[in-house]
């Protein structure tokens, strides 16, 4: 972030310092951050916030970190399959999730035909989560929607051993990873 935002952001902080006379949770983890300690997990720690917290204010302030969970925007990038996702996934009600998982299903099978499987495996990912994100929110029938989907994709999968070259099946140790 620009100087000059971070110089008003810290300006802005002290100002309501001042007029409440108490720092909030948020500004405090702005204020160690800005101050050199860059690890969300040092700044759960010493804040008393969980990572996921210190992850999303970090982020919402503009600043670049690496950290990302299962609450994490989709709106901020994990890789170079995350702008596909970003701001196209939901599970506010059942016509959301189904919408969600036509653009999930879209990008894996474009993924697929393009033998892309880190873009497959973001796709799966990007499914776990909002599946996980509406069970952990009490939306039952919603995460049924995203869970019916990964399982079928599980289903399909297949097991057996790659073959090489020259048609044989490759062994454990032969396996890329």
């Amino acid at each position: 972030m620009a100087t000059a935002a971070k110089q008003k952001q810290e300006q802005q902080a002290q100002g309501r310092e001042k007029r409440s006379g108490r720092v909030s949770r948020k500004e405090q983890i702005l204020s160690l951050y800005m101050s050199g300690i860059s690890e969300v997990e040092d700044l759960a720690l010493i804040t008393g916030a969980r990572p996921s917290y210190v992850g999303s204010v970090l982020h919402e302030a503009g600043e670049k970190t690496s950290y990302f969970d299962l609450y994490t925007s989709t709106a901020h990038p994990m890789n170079v399959y995350s702008k596909f996702f970003a701001n196209k996934l939901g599970f506010k009600d059942e016509g959301t999730a189904r919408a969600s998982v036509r653009v999930i299903d879209n990008l894996y099978r474009q993924f697929e035909l393009a033998g892309d499987r880190a873009g497959q495996h973001h796709a799966l990912t990007m499914a776990l989560v909002m599946f996980n994100r509406a069970r952990w929110t009490r939306k039952g029938p919603e995460a049924e929607i995203f869970r019916a989907w990964l399982t079928e994709r599980l289903q399909e999968a297949d097991l057996s051993a790659p073959e090489d070259e020259d048609g044989a099946a490759a062994g454990p140790a032969e396996r890329k990873t």
